[in-house]
């Protein structure tokens, strides 16, 4: 019915390792009843081998972490691949970062020797930064203050060794134990070399708050669509579309429009983007046709570019046009039906539901037009959707769209507080056990010994244990058989 997902190093969804891939509820519950081995094969395999597609929105480390407790999983194969030797030629985040901050969590719930795998590769690693984020908000004062000297041994003295050393304080996510480091009474030279790294960071700041690269006042339009042209011309490639069209609401007056309209419609994409930008941004009556015409371009930034345009378009007109092209099977159709998901009235339930499928059809469970279309049938409450969504649940690789899915069926599926709800308390991602905190009937005693577990779980979020105590502290619902 639905085509599969994109080839990836994905499992099928009903393996183990597919499972715990996705980072679903399931998953978690189906490796405590596997075989101990098969489990914990399945859970190095993911920790050592990131399965999200975007590391920096999915949520996976907290997940693991927890199963690494409950299987009472040894740490010597996170250990082996940390230090392997393709560390030295690896520096990319990717390679360590899921395993680091498993660690993490592993140290919040006492670990020891999570701890101590961290201290090591933030001295030896070349992934040391991460590593150095987990223990700046876990470590003691005591354990970060005995890594300093071996962490400034990484920058030499010299005048590239300072300013590469001045560089990583200044870009530092956490900057605790920089600091504990620069007051640090016994060592002088030490306290002497990060107090200048961080006045150098200071005055780098300083420096570019004096030395902006964008528009001056008193710009005109065609200065500024000229700095837009010149950003895409440099390397690598600025695309300056959306402050472009911030200065052009700045600078443009009712005199420009001939200008602003003969840019949109033709000439160097970077201004013909910004143009276009402008021009939706104000509803200009000739916007949607020269929307239309640049989708057909054959420069991709510049298609991009009248996508979003069309897509911050707000008002009668262009609902009624978007309506026309959600029906099309081209990326302005993608857009136009997930505008009308946004924004549309019950009567564009059909159309939402038709590219929905189209969708999941077309591009698999992972397509990026999904989550729009998706939050648009849980918002106009599409019941006819819930097939499609209880797939997309079950088979997305994207734990974040699962999340969206989830919330839509909360909104459209009668069954899902009693069935999929459930499964939600176990997830990966911190919203999707919210919700499953939000909904799910506490008649039933492995819901209650999940709930209790969250609410005292100390590296759980607020928001699920809010969720959580608010339930426990709420009296059984009449139709809630007893526990």
């Amino acid at each position: 019915m639905f085509a599969s997902p994109t080839e990836t190093d994905i499992a099928p969804s009903w393996t183990l390792l597919g499972l715990l891939q996705r980072g679903r509820g399931d998953g978690w519950l189906h490796a405590l009843a596997a075989p101990r081995a098969e489990a914990v094969a399945a859970l190095e395999h993911c920790v050592l081998h990131d399965p999200r597609a975007d590391w920096q929105l999915e949520r996976r480390s907290l997940y693991y972490a927890r199963l690494y407790l409950e299987l009472g999983a040894d740490l010597r194969p996170i250990a082996e691949h940390l230090f392997d030797a393709e560390d030295a030629t690896r520096s990319d985040e990717e390679r360590t970062g899921l395993a680091l901050s498993v660690l993490g969590h592993l140290a919040t719930y006492g670990r020891g020797h999570a701890l101590k795998l961290l201290r090591g590769y933030a001295v030896r690693g070349a992934n040391w930064r991460w590593a150095l984020d987990e223990l700046a908000v876990r470590d003691s004062d005591a354990g970060l203050r005995a890594l300093g000297p071996r962490i400034l041994d990484r920058f030499p003295t010299t005048e590239e060794g300072e300013a590469a050393l001045a560089s990583a304080v200044r870009d530092s996510f956490e900057p605790r134990p920089w600091r504990i480091w620069a007051e640090d009474p016994d060592r002088p030279a030490q306290r002497k070399r990060l107090t200048a790294a961080l006045e150098q960071g200071d005055f780098d700041r300083w420096q570019r708050q004096l030395r902006p690269s964008g528009p001056r006042p008193g710009w005109s339009v065609a200065s500024v669509l000229d700095w837009a042209r010149d950003g895409y011309e440099q390397s690598p490639r600025q695309w300056r579309e959306a402050p472009a069209a911030r200065c052009l609401a700045a600078v443009a007056g009712p005199e420009d429009r001939p200008a602003l309209l003969a840019a949109a419609a033709g000439g160097h994409p970077a201004a013909r983007a910004a143009a276009l930008r402008h021009l939706a941004d104000r509803a200009d009556p000739r916007a949607l046709a020269l929307i239309e015409a640049a989708t057909a371009s054959p420069d991709p930034d510049l298609r991009r570019a009248a996508l979003t345009a069309f897509s911050r378009m707000d008002g009668a007109a262009t609902l009624a046009q978007a309506r026309e092209w959600a029906v099309r099977g081209d990326e302005l159709g993608t857009t136009a039906a997930a505008l009308l998901a946004r924004r549309g009235t019950a009567t564009d339930a059909p159309r939402v539901l038709a590219a929905l499928h189209r969708a999941a059809r077309t591009g698999g469970a992972d397509s990026r037009e999904l989550r729009p279309l998706v939050e648009g049938v849980g918002r106009l409450c599409v019941t006819a959707a819930v097939p499609v969504l209880r797939h997309l649940y079950r088979e997305t690789p994207s734990s974040q769209l699962r999340c969206h899915a989830a919330r839509a069926l909360a909104a459209t599926d009668p069954h899902f507080t009693n069935g999929l709800a459930v499964e939600c308390l176990w997830d990966c991602e911190e919203e999707t056990r919210q919700l499953g905190a939000e909904s799910v009937p506490t008649g039933d005693a492995r819901v209650m010994e999940r709930m209790h577990s969250l609410a005292r779980d100390p590296a759980e979020q607020a928001g699920v244990i809010s969720a959580v105590r608010g339930r426990l502290g709420r009296p059984r619902d009449r139709n809630e058989p007893a526990g």
